[in-house]
């Protein structure tokens, strides 16, 4: 199994696109203007994190969001390049980065494709889900306002997370990522990251916000569908608009309506733009500075769901 990995880091295109990217693009972030950035080394004993806490977040209750990185990339680039520190400091959302260690992975990619890292009970998820509540428990975050969120593999993990842990996620987000158990070793992750269609599965109901390019040349768009239906399923009444941005960019925003009328979920299709982060700055690899800004509607999404009293005893798949 260990060589077939080295084999699929090796010649996967999705982790090449990821290296040139950060050789070209990535650079450590300054903090944003008032709020405080701590990124914890890499030990021997244990993977390190960043946390960017903003001066507008209350002391006690203040909402987090998990932002988990892509191949190639670590918790500095990845908050320079999506610009999410600058939208939590007028939210008032506090940020954890966890970061995947290169002993788990030499090219830093979540292992999403690896069928060891999609249980609550070991591997990835578990160890995210861990620190998330002990960030959480330390500062004091409010328990009903904790989302996750993704870009890549990144975006792979947030959503699977989503699925397992719903007693701790409220909300996702998933940008240019794939579905929850899209694969299930590497073969089948490289056939997901073309476009092969999931089978269908029971809709999550975890309300999720996706974004995806429409010439995404690494995960192939279909990716963003499915990730949407694994949260809505297939049939959920939707209202959908065309925008056109000021930068001119068009955009088709698809909202998924819940049964009480709210919006349940969202799919931003990015006309002609590819697999990086929108909205984002060049200051961090694989972003795209082209809008909308995808930090700023994620956490536009998430101020409006909170975890139900229902999912804080639903048991994770």
């Amino acid at each position: 199994m260990a060589s077939m990995q080295r084999d699929f880091l090796a010649f996967n295109p999705f982790v090449a696109w990821f290296d040139s990217a950060f050789e070209l693009g990535a650079s450590f972030i300054a903090p944003a203007p008032g709020g405080t950035s701590v990124f914890s080394p890499m030990t021997e004993r244990q993977d390190g994190h960043g946390l960017f806490v903003p001066t507008s977040a209350p002391r006690t209750g203040a909402p987090m969001v998990v932002m988990l990185h892509g191949a190639g990339q670590d918790p500095e680039d990845f908050a320079a390049g999506t610009a999410m520190n600058t939208a939590a400091e007028r939210d008032g959302f506090v940020i954890l980065y966890p970061a995947q260690s290169p002993r788990q992975n030499a090219h830093r990619c979540w292992n999403w494709f690896d069928v060891a890292h999609q249980t609550r009970a070991s591997g990835e998820p578990a160890r995210i889900a861990a620190l998330t509540l002990e960030v959480a428990r330390d500062r004091q975050i409010d328990p009903d306002r904790i989302y996750v969120a993704g870009l890549s593999a990144g975006g792979a993990m947030a959503a699977l997370l989503g699925e397992l842990f719903p007693d701790v996620f409220a909300a996702v987000g998933v940008h240019s990522g794939l579905p929850a158990r899209a694969a299930r070793d590497i073969s089948s992750g490289l056939a997901a990251m073309r476009g092969n269609a999931r089978a269908d599965v029971a809709p999550s109901r975890v309300p999720t916000i996706v974004f995806h390019g429409d010439k995404d040349m690494v995960v192939s768009p279909l990716n963003g569908v499915q990730v949407i239906e694994a949260s809505v399923g297939r049939g959920c009444a939707s209202k959908s608009v065309e925008q056109l941005g000021s930068d001119g960019r068009r955009v088709t925003r698809v909202d998924y309506l819940g049964t009480d009328g709210c919006v349940c979920g969202e799919h931003w299709t990015l006309h002609e733009a590819g697999h990086a982060w929108s909205g984002g700055d060049k200051a961090g690899s694989c972003a795209d500075p082209l809008g909308p800004a995808a930090s700023e509607e994620m956490l536009r999404f998430f101020r409006s769901h909170r975890r139900t009293r229902a999912r804080r005893v639903r048991a994770g798949r």
